[in-house]
């Protein structure tokens, strides 16, 4: 197994964020999250991406527990629904800080440029681009290191159809090549299209793990999350 999560549990005050959870995942996986707002959806990834520090449980990544943030750099590539970025700041300078923090070699730099066609706006502030192409630079962020690893928070949230269509292609290039992808979504085409497997989480806990066309057959998707 390449991700081994066992008994992961957040709570916020006294509102619970997600419920002791136990699940593992495949290298290669392409896993879609489902769930209503405040299902716990964001606040699983965000544990799994190490954004926010779970209170009960663990996660291990190849062997090696999350909780040994060192050895685990370069592991997890985490993808917020609002992008991470310095606003004030281009493109290219956004790319060379979080290589310097990812311990990225800077020819990753000219590489995620070259890769995500964002040559020409290398020098162009984030503030001045468009959310698309935001979204662009923070998937190629979060690819510095090259992680084997990938969580997207709702990756296509407020984009437009031809955008949306691009980001689908970036998952389906980069799920080719080996990377385990995980990623929240509310939109059906994207479970349909992409997904190998489907996690539902409702009210903070975990009720159905399985594939796609068993999914879609489920009470659970009949009753709760019917597309």
């Amino acid at each position: 197994m390449q991700l081994v999560v066992e008994n992961l549990a957040k709570l916020y005050d006294k509102t619970r964020g997600l419920a002791p959870t136990s699940f593992t995942v495949d290298k290669g996986e392409l896993i879609a999250i489902v769930g209503h707002n405040g299902a716990g959806k964001s606040t699983l990834l965000k544990m799994l991406g190490s954004w926010i520090v779970p209170d009960d449980g663990t996660v291990t990544i190849g062997g090696i527990e999350l909780r040994n943030r060192k050895s685990v750099v370069g592991k997890v590539g985490f993808i917020p629904e609002v992008p991470n970025l310095f606003d004030f700041f281009s493109v290219e300078y956004n790319l060379k800080l979080f290589a310097r923090l990812s311990r990225a070699p800077m020819s990753r730099v000219e590489d995620i440029l070259h890769e995500f066609n964002l040559q020409s706006f290398r020098r162009s502030k984030v503030l001045s681009l468009s959310k698309g192409l935001k979204q662009r630079v923070n998937i190629g962020r979060a690819l510095l290191a090259d992680p084997p690893i990938l969580l997207l928070d709702e990756p296509t949230s407020g984009l437009d159809f031809e955008m949306t269509r691009e980001i689908y292609r970036l998952l389906q290039a980069m799920h080719s090549v080996g990377k385990t992808i995980i990623f929240s979504s509310h939109r059906p085409e994207e479970i349909k299209g992409l997904a190998t497997r489907i996690m539902v989480l409702h009210q903070s806990q975990l009720v159905f793990d399985g594939p796609p066309q068993e999914y879609f057959k489920s009470e659970i998707h009949q009753k709760l999350y019917a597309l």
